[in-house]
């Protein structure tokens, strides 16, 4: 399955995906500091995700395997305990925000100032998610574009 794909909310990430992951921090650790601290990052991304609730869990995958396939130069990391991507100044572009981390009734797909979202004098900087879809991938995968561009 190609990173762009869509699949289930309850697919979650698949075995090729992990394997896959891990093998890019291995690559990253092994590039020295710089890279190390990358693949601590992505470990710190992957390792949040996998403790959060089963839904919200398999949104924060779909979302990941988004974000990182569309926007390769962001780097995951981890900001007041949420996945999230920043870019090369080390400011976040993106975060998603489970629902379960404040009780809300729907996961957060935010954006940060750092995004190029502007258009106008008023424009949307998060959106709710409630459940992954094909159309839900694309528009995903729309703002992020137009965010890194």
């Amino acid at each position: 399955m190609s990173p762009t794909e869509s699949t289930t909310a309850s697919d979650g990430f698949t075995p090729e995906e992990r394997a896959a992951m891990k093998e890019r921090a291995a690559e990253l650790r092994a590039e020295g500091r710089k890279g190390a601290k990358k693949a601590d990052g992505i470990q710190a991304v992957l390792d949040r995700i996998a403790q959060m609730a089963p839904e919200d869990r398999a949104l924060a995958e779909r979302v990941h395997v988004a974000v990182t396939a569309a926007a390769p130069q962001l780097s995951p990391k981890t900001w007041y305990g949420m996945p999230a991507y920043a870019n090369e100044d080390g400011k976040i572009v993106v975060f998603f925000q489970d629902s379960g981390k404040f009780n809300y009734r729907y996961s957060t797909l935010g954006f940060q100032d750092a995004a190029n979202l502007d258009d106008g004098d008023l424009w949307p900087v998060a959106y709710a998610l409630r459940a992954w879809s094909p159309a839900v991938e694309r528009r995903v995968v729309e703002l992020v574009r137009a965010a890194v561009s």
